[in-house]
């Protein structure tokens, strides 16, 4: 469970329109889907621009990639998880400059395991050079 704080004029516009998109649950679950993700058990809300999640995951992998895949929307500011888990992920806010060899070097201790970043971010990363300032990731623990 926790609080994650999020770049909210950085990400993937869901929304048309105008300069402030408006926040909306089906249009995330709609993205979640969309992604491949499995949602069952939980529930996505929205409070302004904080996306709340809550009920029960399929996994803790899952409960993450669920959190950066609504996170990483344009007009998100942050997510609220209450959903049980094993542990507290790992994120990591892309900077500018930042590769995925670089991320990987600095958490992981070695720039040569940059892909285990990628599959872990996975269907929301589809090339390992498409990450972008302000993007969080999800940083796998042994």
């Amino acid at each position: 469970m926790g609080f994650w704080n999020f770049v909210k004029g950085s990400g993937k516009k869901l929304f048309g329109g105008g300069e402030e998109p408006t926040l909306d649950g089906a249009a995330l679950q709609d993205e979640i889907s969309e992604l491949g993700l499995d949602a069952s058990g939980m529930e996505i809300t929205v409070d302004g621009d904080t996306v709340k999640v809550s009920g029960d995951a399929v996994s803790q992998e899952m409960k993450e990639k669920i959190i950066l895949a609504v996170g990483n929307v344009k007009g998100v500011s942050a997510v609220e998880d209450s959903v049980p888990s094993a542990g507290e992920p790992v994120f990591h806010t892309v900077e500018k400059g930042d590769t995925l060899w670089a991320i990987s070097a600095k958490t992981l201790g070695s720039g040569a395991r940059y892909e285990e970043i990628f599959e872990a971010n996975k269907p929301m990363l589809s090339h390992p050079d498409k990450i972008y300032q302000g993007q969080m990731l999800r940083i796998p623990q042994d």
